[in-house]
């Protein structure tokens, strides 16, 4: 097996492992909206893998999932083997690759050190800790307000992207010979409107913390989804978001079966 079919394979699990993910946020979420309760992140899913049947074997694989697809992300960032430069909505997803790799690295190393029992399973939301870790470490720097708030910024363009392609359903990643079917697309669409909300709120609250200099109001996406508990309503919007998620996950279980992959072996010698 050459480079590029492995990359190609570890990318694939990668989309696997990220579908399994979100349809345990979905459904973890979907429980809180009608039972109460903590509503749980991605680390927070992996965690209770942990203690699943064969859950460190499961864990393992989305370790590996994880990096493979993180290094294809950030190669595709950093080569730009699909020359997406060539004007100012390839740049961005250059960097949304590049955001995207960095996350997945994180959750390979968190699901690698459950699966070697190196950490213990937690409950509810690790990742709000960590959003307000950094935006800590942040605000202490200087000219941290104006970073804290670029990246709640660049978090805001991401919800934005995501949102657009959830418009216009044009996912031609996963086109054949004949066009995906027509309730793939509509799984796709209210899977990405779904994160597009998410990233909003996250956005929202980085930039917050920012402009009231107070890293506890950051938050991310377990934050996220106890805002929307919070609201009028809120057991059915988070219902209705929770079955977004829930999708999304299916969506990328889609998209590890058919979606084409493009591996190109970096060449940093250029």
């Amino acid at each position: 097996m050459n480079y590029n079919e492995r990359m190609t394979l570890f990318a694939r699990i990668g989309f696997a492992a990220r579908g399994l993910v979100y349809v345990l946020i979905g459904w973890f979420a979907l429980d809180v909206a009608v039972n109460g309760g903590q509503p749980t992140d991605n680390q927070g899913a992996l965690g209770a893998l942990a203690n699943a049947p064969l859950g460190h074997i499961l864990l393992g694989i989305c370790a590996l999932g994880f990096a493979g697809y993180a290094v294809w992300r950030l190669t595709e960032a950093i080569t730009d083997p699909e020359n997406r430069s060539r004007d100012h909505k390839g740049k961005f997803e250059r960097v949304g690759y590049a955001l995207s790799g960095l996350t997945h690295l994180v959750l390979a190393t968190a699901a690698a050190r459950l699966a070697l029992k190196q950490s213990s399973a937690q409950e509810g939301s690790p990742g709000d800790q960590s959003a307000e870790s950094w935006s800590a470490w942040l605000l202490e720097q200087p000219g941290g307000t104006f970073l804290l708030v670029f990246v709640g910024m660049l978090l805001f363009v991401v919800a934005a992207a995501q949102a657009l392609k959830a418009y216009k359903a044009r996912f031609d990643e996963l086109d054949g010979d004949v066009p995906a079917p027509d309730y793939v697309r509509w799984i796709g669409r209210l899977g990405y409107a779904a994160r597009a909300l998410i990233f909003a709120l996250i956005s929202w609250f980085v930039i917050s913390a920012a402009l009231n200099h107070d890293a506890d109001r950051a938050g991310g996406l377990g934050e996220a989804l106890k805002q929307l508990r919070a609201q009028d309503y809120g057991a059915v919007l988070l219902g209705v978001v929770a079955f977004g998620l829930a999708l999304f996950g299916l969506f990328s279980l889609i998209e590890a079966k058919y979606r084409r992959i493009k591996v190109t072996k970096p060449n940093f010698s250029k």
